[in-house]
């Protein structure tokens, strides 16, 4: 800014009392300003993580995540409501249904609520690991997961173990919208979709455990003591979050590298205005309360725009994620896929016990479940890696799969024999859940790095609002109408025919994959620096897999 009294000359006119300016090269003014490329969380030693100990890790906390969903399904920990015999007889309700008096539908909402939860959390999760550590973000979610927990034990009526399954839903919110990325990131380039696999497959898992844990549970002490269980295993790991040094994950800068840039932008302006200024000496000896007031000012415009910012930046993903073919077509067969898997997983144990008269139903179907569950979908994941790994190739594994598998869940609600039922829905299981791996291959590989998250939380909060979030309830008022599960499981089934046919669509689309896209064109040399696999190990087993 120019001197009302300056001189004209080549050089500007110096006050009196200030000190003669020495002009610098550019190369010793780069030198002295801060250090914007350095990262006070970035590891600069390896982390106590290797890429299969933060795979076993993350399996056991999503395996937690759904044994949970398993135990308020079994009859153990869900119950049955009291009944009436003509005579008069009546036998006491048991489990949650029976002690808060719960029809079919309050039942059937019930396991649906921890979805509302979800939907609103996912999207923030996702949109906040653009400016906050994705790790430390995965913390707060798993510490929100264990107070929701021990918070359904202690409740009292519908609407409040109704509120703590909501909350639940916001504490798994974080884990399932940044896990899969971390593990794609470090997994062996030839074994991405087998890892990824090996994660997935603690979904059926833990569900078939969480009918068993229930029962056992719910029948030996009570339903309440089942969900403090849960909270006291998680515990260790909500505390990990935060103890252990945070990762990064690829196409996200880290917080820590985003704030010293805004840093710089601030303070190197102010600095020269100081030393080109003629109070300076005097603004630094004694007005510096101007400055603090200044200070305050900015810090609040800065907050506001970076909550713009955030809100700008998440609209502009969302619309990039629903003008992609590939993943809406992916997202929508998964919608339908997940209607049936989630109904299945909740009115399971009940519409068996009530078709084959099973008097172990939790158990029944939580082996059937863990069996099919596991060899599933690892195989689903090494079959697509057998097969190259291409979205191409993953549509074709997923429509296969999923439309022989709907014929053997169908045949086996329509035998009469409950081992015959038993054989071919083990067989159909087998089948569906091979379609884990390939379907997150393709949320994780059609968008570039920096979107993975969002794809994922959007995915998981669309399948979850369309899918098994009213699937649970509108099988239960058909059921009330009906009065026949055979029927009502049949028409459930159907819909996996439906999921076939969306898949089948997807391999006629033109589908690019972007995994690497970010670190040729989008993200500036300081966010690429992020990229390299950041776990002790994780080049070794690159350069192995290779």
């Amino acid at each position: 800014m120019e001197e009302p009294n300056a001189q004209t000359s080549a050089e500007p006119p110096l006050s009196p009392s200030a000190p003669p300016t020495t002009v610098l090269p550019l190369d010793t003014e780069m030198a002295r300003a801060p250090p914007l490329l350095e990262d006070p969380e970035a590891p600069s030693n390896p982390s106590w993580f290797t890429p299969k100990r933060l795979l076993i890790i993350f399996c056991v906390i999503n395996m937690l995540n759904y044994v949970d969903r398993g135990a308020i399904a079994s009859n153990g920990v869900n119950g049955s409501l009291r009944t009436c015999t003509e005579s008069g007889i009546c036998t006491a309700g048991s489990g949650i249904q029976g002690d808060f008096n719960l029809n079919n539908f309050q039942d059937g909402v019930l396991s649906s609520a921890f979805m509302v939860g979800l939907l609103v959390a996912s999207p923030i999760f996702a949109s906040l690991a653009k400016s906050h550590n994705p790790f430390r973000l995965i913390g707060v979610g798993l510490s929100v997961w264990t107070f929701a927990t021990a918070g359904c034990g202690f409740s009292f009526d519908f609407w409040s173990i109704t509120i703590f399954r909501m909350l639940v839903g916001v504490g798994e919110a974080s884990f399932i919208s940044l896990a899969a990325p971390f593990i794609d990131d470090n997994a062996p380039i030839a074994k991405k979709t087998a890892w990824l696999g090996v994660f997935y497959m603690c979904i059926p898992t833990g569900i078939a455990v969480g009918y068993v844990y229930g029962g056992l549970v719910g029948g030996h002490l009570n339903w309440r003591f089942a969900f403090w269980g849960e909270a006291i295993l998680m515990l260790p790991f909500a505390v990990l979050g935060f103890v252990i040094k945070p990762l990064q994950l690829k196409g996200f800068p880290s917080a820590g590298t985003e704030k010293l840039s805004i840093s710089a932008e601030v303070i190197i302006p102010e600095v020269e205005d100081i030393g080109n200024s003629k109070g300076a000496v005097d603004m630094l000896g004694g007005k510096a309360e101007l400055h603090v007031g200044g200070s305050k000012k900015f810090s609040l415009a800065k907050t506001a725009g970076e909550i713009q910012n955030q809100f700008a930046r998440f609209w502009k993903d969302m619309k990039v994620l629903l003008l992609d073919k590939v993943y809406v077509v992916n997202v929508l067969g998964y919608i339908a896929y997940n209607f049936v898997i989630g109904a299945y997983s909740y009115w399971g144990p009940k519409a068996g016990y009530e078709i084959y008269h099973m008097s172990n139903a939790d158990l029944l179907f939580g082996g059937v479940t863990i069996v099919c569950g596991i060899f599933g979908t690892l195989s689903g994941g090494y079959i697509l890696d057998s097969m190259n790994p291409t979205i191409s190739n993953a549509f074709k594994l997923l429509s296969g799969v999923t439309f022989l598998g709907a014929i053997f869940c169908f045949c086996a609600f329509i035998s009469k024999s409950l081992y015959v039922f038993l054989v071919l829905f083990a067989i159909g299981e087998l089948m569906v859940f091979a379609t884990q791996a390939p379907v997150n291959y393709v949320c994780l590989h059609c968008v570039k790095p920096s979107l993975r998250a969002l794809s994922m939380a959007m995915s998981t909060v669309s399948i979850h609002i369309f899918g098994d979030v009213p699937s649970s309830p509108l099988v239960g008022v058909l059921q009330d109408y009906l009065n026949n599960w055979r029927k009502s499981a049949l028409i459930l089934t159907s819909v996996f025919f439906l999921a076939a046919l969306i898949w089948f669509g997807g391999i006629f689309l033109h589908s690019v994959d972007r995994y690497n896209e970010d670190s040729q064109h989008d993200i500036a040399p300081v966010e690429r620096g992020n990229q390299m696999p950041l776990l002790d190990g994780s080049r070794t087993e690159l350069a192995e897999s290779a």
